[in-house]
């Protein structure tokens, strides 16, 4: 896992930290010092990212905003 993927992490958790509970936030907060020296995090650790992120990330489908410019047909 290359540096950047592992900053890309940590970026897209950043919105979620306030979310995270208390064993979640306390391992989190450890692997983000670890990140901050510049430390390669290793596989256990990503896994446990990829699990945060699957859970508190979701990519929601983009409404049709076409739908809003349809006339009614009534």
């Amino acid at each position: 896992m290359s540096y950047r993927d592992q900053k890309k992490y940590f970026e897209t958790l950043k919105r979620y930290e306030r979310k995270l509970d208390s064993k979640e936030k306390e391992r989190y907060d450890m692997l983000l010092k670890r990140h901050k020296d510049d430390e390669d995090l290793d596989k256990a650790s990503l896994e446990f990212l990829r699990e945060l992120i699957e859970k508190y990330h979701t990519n929601r489908p983009k409404p049709n905003l076409d739908d809003l410019f349809k006339k009614p047909d009534a």
